[in-house]
């Protein structure tokens, strides 16, 4: 009886399931959802985190995003009537603040002919050149800060193209009744997308903000930041402070024009910060590569072999005897 008792308690023990086990036994779909929550969290990480970056993929996202910047900012429309209004305005706005020297300058350089010229090729070609040049340079000498400072000058050029939309602009060469000189028709200069043959491919009347500004402050702090060769800073910051004397002299735009331009490329750094969690240059300038995990850019160094370990002395014959 007593045996029939015990058999038949330890049959209820095992029988019954352990209420902690079944508390504990997590359900199918919340265990997904947290795992689906926690791959789009890494996977957003790792999108924010400074990575190395890939060439071929560098070259075609520049090339694309070059062709659609040109496409939407000569789809922008041509509002003639408008631009010209907004000319005169900017121009009435910069003589009462007594800051309408852009004309004055402009007949100033135009008066000497190498010059003047220099500046219409200027204007044509290291606007493309001298950007280009410092992001193969980021991207060689400090692919961890390339990335975020490439962010910086997309977002810059993104937002001026909203402002191309809202705000049409003449430059001061294509004013109704002022006495600016077209430097490119008058010295028939080649390059030059803004006037000649090739102002039909081109939007006149989006000046508003200066993208020469843009780009080249972009380059010129980025060089400044960055470099450790103290000419290099300098010829860093002339280069933005030269590209304001061109774009007025050569009367492609007006002095507030470039305030627009600094403004796009303050929304630009806000958005890199925003997105990296800290400006370009504060972050590293070596990332590990995500498939091999080593420092991208690093040269490996020739550690010294160390030293093999001395061979054992053999025993003694009175060794082996005791």
């Amino acid at each position: 009886m007593g045996e029939m008792d015990v058999t038949a308690q330890e049959g209820r023990s095992t029988a019954g399931p352990s209420p902690i086990a079944g508390e504990a036994a997590p359900e199918p779909s919340a265990t997904s959802h947290a795992a689906g929550t926690s791959g789009w969290q890494a996977r957003l990480r790792s999108l924010r985190s400074p990575g190395r970056p890939r060439i071929w993929f560098e070259i075609l996202l520049i090339a694309v995003s070059y062709w659609l910047y040109s496409l939407v900012r000569n789809a922008v429309p041509e509002q003639k009537a408008q631009a010209l209004a907004n000319a005169d305005w900017i121009w009435s706005a910069e003589k009462s603040l007594g800051l309408a020297f852009e004309e004055t300058v402009n007949h100033a350089v135009n008066s000497v002919t190498w010059l003047i010229v220099s500046m219409n090729y200027y204007y044509a070609t290291l606007h493309f050149v001298v950007t280009i040049g410092v992001l193969v340079w980021l991207f060689r000498r400090h692919p961890g800060r390339y990335a975020a400072t490439r962010l910086v000058l997309f977002a810059t050029t993104a937002v001026a193209l909203l402002g191309y939309y809202l705000y049409p602009l003449a430059p001061p060469r294509l004013m109704n009744g002022a006495n600016f000189i077209d430097t490119v028709l008058v010295h028939e200069t080649w390059g030059s997308m803004a006037s000649g043959n090739f102002k039909n491919m081109s939007n006149q009347y989006a000046a508003m903000p200066s993208m020469h500004i843009g780009w080249s402050l972009w380059c010129g702090l980025t060089i400044f930041a960055l470099a450790s060769a103290p000419w290099a800073r300098i010829l860093g910051l002339l280069y933005p402070t030269l590209t304001l004397v061109v774009i007025v002299a050569t009367a492609n735009h007006f002095w507030l024009d470039a305030v627009g331009g600094m403004i796009c490329l303050a929304f630009g750094y806000a958005v890199s910060r925003a997105w990296y969690g800290s400006l370009p240059h504060h972050l590293p300038k070596w990332v590990p590569s995500r498939q091999g995990g080593r420092l991208t850019g690093v040269r490996s160094a020739r550690l010294p072999r160390p030293s093999p370990e001395p061979a054992p002395e053999p025993e003694t014959a009175g060794a082996r005897r005791s």
